[in-house]
């Protein structure tokens, strides 16, 4: 079965001008009713750094979990954002944006890889203690910018070294920059699902309009069950030289995929797609 999440926490951190709370509380209640595996809804990091999510906690108090099956994702990129994030029993995941490119590590946390591993075993340990379950986001998965070494002996470097001595089970390999091809997609999972069937390995894939159905199919024929999209295809690359490269539109997974065999409510689904007009500007 595929596993489908909704990311409304990487459409909207991004932008510019501070959507309300309130705003955000009711879309996000929205996308609850829709029947997604998992909500990637907030990040508990500076608000220096992604002021946006400023108000990650009180959306989270707002929101009614009463009524839904859909489990709640936060990114966190520290040991203080990870002990935020486990006061929120609501949570059930924390996502930690791990880069194999040291250039980018270094960018996006502040830390080395070396830093970066410690920081994952000290927030691994939070969590488990918690009884949450950790996913790391392999940032620049399908490569970067910066000629730092890439390869799938690379990914498989760190998926096995993060699983192997720190019991890490969930990755989502992250098209960082907008770089993922069919064949590249291809590359990664074909060899490295086989390898580890014990894990679930994702894909957090960005595109653009014309090219996200051969890396949906690509990624799919290659043994991938889980995927990342954002309704709209909004939030995604930063730092594409393509201005029409975003994050894969969740509609178009569902599309795809069958809303059916995903257990999406197409009614609810409509209702939040209607909404998007609300939540981001033109």
């Amino acid at each position: 079965m595929i596993k489908l999440i909704d990311c409304p926490r990487d459409a909207m951190q991004g932008i510019r001008d501070f959507i309300p709370t309130a705003t955000k509380t009711e879309y996000i209640q929205q996308l609850l009713r829709c029947g997604f595996d998992t909500l990637d809804f907030g990040s508990f990091v500076s608000p220096k750094a992604i002021p946006q999510m400023a108000d990650t906690a009180e959306v989270l108090a707002g929101l009614d979990l009463s009524d839904t099956d859909t489990r709640l994702l936060a990114i966190v990129a520290n040991r203080r954002g990870a002990e935020a994030a486990l006061s929120h029993p609501e949570i059930d995941y924390l996502g930690y944006p791990f880069s194999i490119s040291e250039t980018f590590q270094l960018r996006n946390t502040n830390a080395t890889l070396a830093e970066s591993v410690e920081r994952v075993a000290a927030i691994q340990e939070m969590t488990q203690a918690g009884g949450k379950e950790m996913v790391i986001y392999i940032s620049m998965g399908f490569g970067n910018p910066y000629g730092d070494p890439w390869n799938v002996d690379v990914v498989e470097r760190w998926v096995n070294e993060l699983h192997e001595s720190l019991g890490i089970r969930i990755f989502q390999l992250s098209d960082t920059i907008g770089v993922s091809t069919p064949e590249n997609i291809n590359y990664l999972f074909s060899n490295l699902i086989p390898k580890y069937p014990e894990l679930e390995i994702g894909a957090h894939l960005h595109t653009t309009p014309s090219t996200w159905e051969e890396k949906i199919a690509a990624a799919s024929l290659s043994g991938c069950r889980r995927f990342d999209g954002a309704l709209g295809g909004y939030g995604g690359c930063p730092m594409a030289r393509d201005e029409l490269t975003g994050n894969m539109p969740t509609e178009n997974l569902v599309g795809y995929f069958g809303a059916e065999s995903l257990g999406i409510d197409r009614e609810a689904f409509g209702k939040a797609r209607k909404m998007m007009t609300d939540v981001f500007p033109h």
